[in-house]
């Protein structure tokens, strides 16, 4: 490639990058400064700063609201929804990429199937076998309709896909000869997984960690077919829409910005803190 050709790509990539950032951070950075504007100013010149911070748009949204109480309930399910997804998953995957047996080919194309598979053809008979599952006894009423722990078992199944593709690709570019002298000096499987071949995954492991933690945090149809009537149980996105369709057009408009910047805010965090073991696991991952 040429050099002007070289430096035409760079431009135009560092174009549509700089598009591309803007139309994710405009909206952002707009849903906080409405987050403490009045009403008059929200539906008002959309970029002006507020007369003054209206910091009670954001306790309206924590007590009255109960934004706090569905925070934790997302904290909750989010994060054992992601903990049983990476176990079962970095599991699966490694081995699947590390044994050979009969009929593995076929284990891996099911789970890579299952990324074809839209959430949302599947919510009606996933509502009737969450309901016939609350009737079993004992475990019923752990994991039935309106239980946090039918949540998180649903969340498991339809993260499994991706972090069982993603990580096969990852375990698969290990080195084997770290795992056979592990065997030599007597390592049983289990050991091996948990305490050698994990640990040097980890930025694979994040970097699946990271993706399913936003598709689980962000998740609202299945939360609102499986949480159907327990407000007390709903999380955080049932009751940032409840916000805005309770009232009709009378909807607390600050509340509701605040609601939504109190749900960004973790994922920044999240995000700005591990985003080098991102990079590092997106790369290593793409080389098998």
């Amino acid at each position: 490639m040429s050099a002007a050709r070289a430096r035409l790509v760079a431009v135009l990539s560092h174009a549509v990058l700089l598009w591309w950032a803007a139309l994710v951070t405009v909206p952002i950075v707009w849903t906080f400064l409405a987050s403490v504007k009045s009403e008059r100013e929200i539906f008002g010149d959309a970029w002006s700063p507020p007369a003054s911070i209206r910091l009670d748009n954001w306790a309206r949204a924590w007590e009255q609201a109960h934004v706090g109480r569905y925070l934790f309930n997302s904290a909750v399910v989010v994060t054992c929804g992601t903990a049983g997804t990476m176990l079962f998953g970095a599991m699966a995957a490694y081995v699947l990429a590390r044994y050979r047996f009969r009929g593995g080919r076929i284990v891996h194309a099911l789970f890579v199937a299952g990324l074809a598979l839209p959430v949302y053809l599947v919510l009606t008979p996933l509502f009737f076998v969450v309901r016939n599952t609350g009737a079993l006894p004992l475990v019923g009423p752990f994991i039935g309709l309106n239980t946090h722990g039918g949540l998180v078992l649903v969340y498991i199944a339809f993260s499994l896909p991706f972090t069982v593709f993603f990580l096969t690709a990852f375990f698969g570019t290990l080195p084997e000869t770290v795992a056979e002298a592990a065997f030599v000096d007597g390592a049983s499987h289990t050991r091996v997984f948990f305490q050698i071949m994990l640990p040097m995954a980890r930025p694979g492991v994040v970097s699946v960690t990271v993706f399913n933690v936003l598709g689980q945090w962000n998740q609202y149809q299945l939360p609102l077919v499986l949480l159907p009537s327990d407000r007390d149980r709903w999380v955080l996105t049932q009751g940032i829409a409840d916000i805005s369709t309770t009232a009709g057009y009378d909807a607390d408009w600050g509340a509701l910005f605040a609601a939504l910047g109190m749900a960004i805010i973790p994922m920044i965090v999240v995000h700005a803190l591990l985003q080098g073991q991102i990079r590092r696991g997106l790369t290593a991952g793409a080389f098998r």
